[in-house]
């Protein structure tokens, strides 16, 4: 027999307080789908960033730039659990290891599947890859639209906000940091 989630009862009270019937065509099912979803949103809670990372490390004589750049995340703001999305450009300079480029999105959608702030998260990818992989430098650059600005209060349509955290030769060498913000720089169709 399963239990129903507990989630489910929070999401029908809430329906009823913004003065809905939860059991009406439409809204039947919507506790479940939302508890559903939420979990989901957040399961960023039950992963383990070493779990991710170390089993795509290896040793290459390799000191140049690594940059993985205009990778889409989805989170949820943790002060009004609405969502917040956009792209992080993630570079580092390796000292001895590398880490498979996959690994970086699946860190950043980690961190991402959990109630966040932007600033927070920003700060979380760079001190993972910088513990894990001990790289010369790390640079993490985070653009994201919050809907909580958009949708709400200020409701400011095109504002997005941006934030770095820059490490090591990142922070320290202005040629490393000119030369990181300038490849975020160019134009994006370059590839395509």
């Amino acid at each position: 027999m399963n239990l129903p989630d507990p989630m489910e009862n929070l999401v029908r009270s809430m329906l009823k307080e913004l003065g809905e019937d939860p059991g009406r065509d439409g809204l039947e099912r919507t506790p479940a789908r939302v508890a559903s979803a939420m979990r989901s949103f957040t399961a960023g809670y039950d992963m383990d960033p070493a779990q991710i990372l170390n089993d795509a490390m290896f040793d290459v004589d390799y000191d140049e730039m690594v940059l993985v750049r205009d990778i889409d995340f989805y989170s949820l703001c943790e002060h009004h659990m609405v969502p917040f999305f956009g792209r992080v450009h993630v570079g580092y300079i390796p000292n001895g290891k590398i880490v498979g480029l996959s690994k970086i999105p699946r860190v950043i959608e980690m961190f991402a599947r959990r109630l966040q702030v932007q600033e927070r998260l920003t700060m979380q990818v760079a001190s993972t890859l910088e513990q894990v992989l001990e790289p010369k430098g790390v640079g993490v650059v985070i653009e994201a639209k919050h809907l909580c600005m958009m949708m709400r209060g200020v409701a400011k349509q095109n504002s997005y906000a941006i934030t770095s955290s820059l490490r090591g030769e990142f922070e320290e060498d202005s040629k490393t940091r000119a030369e990181f913000m300038g490849l975020l720089r160019q134009n994006r169709d370059a590839f395509a």
